[in-house]
């Protein structure tokens, strides 16, 4: 079961994403490999949850913390039903260590297939600039019941990896939101208020 679903996650991504046109695989496989790690725990819960093994997978939310340059990993569920993972990452040469890092690589051959013989490849993460930016890689999720889904379809609505860079600005009062090593310029940082200290 839960190989099915990593395979299936697999070729849907891979075709959303142009995987067997040319071109844009490489960054294809990026972000289908980025999502594939990301919701690998997401599956796992949901198949222990039926009582089924996960299949002996890593713990890969640890793996992606563990990465040099990755600032912070954070989870939630939305009110619309989204498994969402955000994952800062210090730039793009950090972006890139949990690209080519062993357990990424490792779940790549895995689940991807191999490459087409004599068609163009592009490097990962081509277009964004090495200029030291943070980068927020953001995956989100919605699964579906599995008893409401026809005979052969995932086991989610809805699935996508999105990336993004810090604007200037905002406001922060007694914390972040994103780790505190995530520079963002501008960024009016405020201690949270005291409360008041009883009379005795």
């Amino acid at each position: 079961m839960i190989v099915f679903a990593f395979v299936v996650v697999v070729l849907a991504v891979s075709y959303g994403f142009g995987w067997f046109s040319c071109g844009y695989r490489r960054e294809g496989l990026l972000l289908l490999a980025l999502g594939t790690l990301v919701f690998a725990p997401t599956f796992a819960a949901h198949v222990a949850a039926q009582g089924a093994p996960a299949a002996g997978l890593p713990d890969l939310v640890g793996a992606l913390k563990a990465t040099p340059g990755c600032l912070g990993v954070e989870t939630a569920r939305t009110s619309s039903g989204k498994q969402v993972i955000f994952a800062w990452f210090e730039d793009k040469k950090a972006a890139l260590a949990w690209y080519y890092s062993e357990t990424h690589l490792a779940v790549m051959k895995r689940f991807a297939p191999p490459s087409p013989p004599g068609q163009p490849t592009r490097a990962p993460l081509a277009d964004v600039p090495d200029d030291g930016t943070p980068i927020l890689a953001i995956a989100s999720l919605t699964p579906i019941d599995p008893s409401q889904a026809a005979a052969g379809a995932p086991p989610f609505s809805q699935i996508a990896i999105e990336l993004y860079r810090p604007l200037p600005g905002g406001l922060a009062l007694g914390g972040r939101f994103a780790p505190a090593t995530v520079k963002v310029p501008g960024l009016r940082i405020i201690p949270s208020p005291q409360a008041p200290q009883e009379k005795k």
